[in-house]
């Protein structure tokens, strides 16, 4: 009887030590993919930022040419003041949609004004744009990657039941492409 009865408090030790060790660990895991999707979506919003900072640049070059385009001019001026203003990622994600829009509208400007096409400062604004644009597109990869990783995480047996436990919600900011997104705008250089 009493091996019987140390034999169970054995075995019921190292079954509580497994759920504890299993839980631990997840909940380890899953605090770590908050914080590296907080680290990516950081670079994500550098590269913004970056890309913000050219703007102003850009649209007084254009200015120079398309004096009479105001409808333009503020929509990229509203467009980047909503990105400049918006707190969370989901908003600057939405900012960051029609800053997009506007902002090809702007370089369509090119086609109407052919001069626009040779002057040098454009011409650098707009490769400097087009790096940041890229750098863009990797880090948005790199940050839907983060958040699809922790999603699936939290979805996951046993580490749903952990994460319904300690307050881990699934994280639904996503970069998402637009619907007029994947067709080419037609530009001629």
């Amino acid at each position: 009887m009493k091996i019987t009865l140390i034999v169970i408090l054995v075995v019921l030790l190292f079954g509580g030590l497994l759920v504890f060790g299993t839980v631990k660990s997840t909940y380890n895991n899953l605090a770590t993919e908050k914080v590296a999707i907080d680290a990516q979506w950081a670079q994500v919003d550098v590269a913004l930022q970056r890309r913000s900072d050219l703007i102003p640049n850009l649209v007084e070059t254009v200015k120079g040419f398309a004096k009479h385009e105001e409808t333009v001019f503020k929509d990229i001026a509203d467009a980047r003041a909503a990105l400049l203003g918006a707190r969370t990622p989901q908003e600057k994600i939405e900012a960051n949609g029609r800053l997009d829009g506007t902002l090809g509208r702007l370089l369509l400007l090119q086609e109407n004004y052919p001069q626009l096409r040779s002057n040098e400062n454009f011409l650098r604004l707009q490769d400097e744009l087009a790096g940041t644009e890229n750098r863009i597109a990797v880090e948005r990869r790199k940050y839907n990657e983060s958040v699809q990783r922790y999603n699936t995480d939290i979805a996951l047996f046993p580490s749903n039941v952990i994460a319904g436990m300690f307050g881990f919600r699934p994280n639904d900011a996503y970069f998402k492409t637009e619907a007029g997104a994947r067709q080419s705008p037609h530009v001629k250089f």
